[in-house]
């Protein structure tokens, strides 16, 4: 139900994108089939990832959905993303920082 490609333009490298193999636009109409493959697809190239490189410390997962959100390729995709201390001067807060002013609360 689902493969990963690595991005054409990561953001940091072996960005990778988790891809339903059924043409739908986003997230949001995804069936459970598919959902469960992608979550599992991700869970086993996370465990690939770290079992190389001890100094993958996180990930950020997503998607987005909508031109509104971001989203420039129309067919679902989940970005899996390493994360390493140090790769940002301050990643707290995570994904709230996409919305200027809004990483901090």
């Amino acid at each position: 139900f689902a493969i990963a490609y690595r991005d054409k333009y990561p953001v940091v490298p072996m960005h990778t994108l988790i891809i339903p193999k059924r043409h739908c636009t986003d997230v949001f109409e995804l069936d459970v089939h598919e959902l469960k493959a992608m979550h599992d697809l991700s869970m086993k190239i996370k465990e690939q990832y770290t079992g190389k490189d001890a100094s993958i410390k996180g990930f950020n997962i997503g998607y987005n959905s909508g031109e509104v959100a971001g989203q420039t390729i129309f067919h679902c995709h989940m970005h899996l993303i390493k994360r390493r201390i140090g790769d940002v001067s301050n990643p707290i807060r995570g994904v709230r920082n996409i919305i200027t002013g809004k990483g901090g609360y």
